[in-house]
């Protein structure tokens, strides 16, 4: 069950102003990052568990992004979302995907 939901709105109405949310999916986070570090989003990716957040998050942040299987999302939910005619589906699917963080480690030497 989704908590967060819940007490965001509860929040919401205590204090009677919106939330502003800067987890992701949001791209609040990267944009603070971008500015304050001048980090080149063509030469960032986004490594992620989770379709839903970590994939989305990359998507909207315009970076290139890799699923690790050892997580929460599975291939199978990956493929899914490709064959989908949605197009807010295309955007969970990563560019990438790995079985392991650990296969990344390799590449860092080149």
């Amino acid at each position: 069950m989704d908590w967060t939901g819940s007490l965001t709105a509860a929040v919401e109405t205590a204090s009677g102003r919106k939330a502003l949310v800067v987890g992701k999916p949001n791209t609040y986070m990267f944009d603070c990052i971008v500015e304050r570090f001048g980090v080149d989003p063509s030469r960032t990716l986004m490594v992620g568990d989770r379709l839903e957040t970590d994939i989305l998050f990359g998507k909207n942040c315009g970076l290139a992004t890799i699923l690790t299987l050892t997580g929460v999302s599975r291939l199978e939910e990956a493929q899914a979302y490709m064959a989908s005619d949605s197009a807010a589906a295309k955007d969970l699917v990563p560019n990438y995907y790995v079985d392991s963080i650990a296969d990344l480690i390799p590449g860092l030497d080149e």
